[in-house]
């Protein structure tokens, strides 16, 4: 599945931004998806992720309350809301999909999974957030 993460931007501190992952090649709907973000000079983290059918969501806790994953399937696309962004937000980010029957039967989402980026099998180029202060 081929992924294209869009909507980042400069913001201000306590602004909002929504990004966007549109997907293609595959079917969407078999795939978890998450968000990871990478800022200069640190290691890649996990920020969000969703399972296939959007009843499932997982937030990093520097994130919750703030940050919302959604998705819609008919759309091929996944979303992430980012409100009262910080400085810290800033960073590069990244969309990522997991094929929920890649082990050839339906594998359920788990908190450990959707934080473990070694699981994803497709990562989208990154979209750069810059939070000013």
């Amino acid at each position: 599945v081929q992924l294209q993460a869009s909507g980042g931007g400069l913001v201000q501190s306590g602004g909002s931004l929504r990004l966007s992952c549109s997907a293609s090649g595959r079917t969407f709907s078999n795939y978890d998806m998450g968000w990871f973000r990478q800022a200069p000079g640190k290691e890649r983290e996990f920020v969000a992720a969703i399972n296939r059918s959007g009843s499932s969501t997982y937030y990093a806790d520097s994130v919750k309350g703030r940050f919302t994953i959604s998705r819609d399937n008919a759309k091929n696309t996944v979303y992430l809301q980012m409100i009262n962004l910080k400085p810290e937000d800033t960073a590069l980010y990244y969309c990522a999909a997991d094929n929920a029957y890649g082990g050839g039967s339906y594998r359920a989402i788990s908190p450990t999974r959707a934080r473990d980026p070694d699981v994803y099998d497709y990562w989208g180029r990154g979209t750069l957030v810059t939070v000013s202060s």
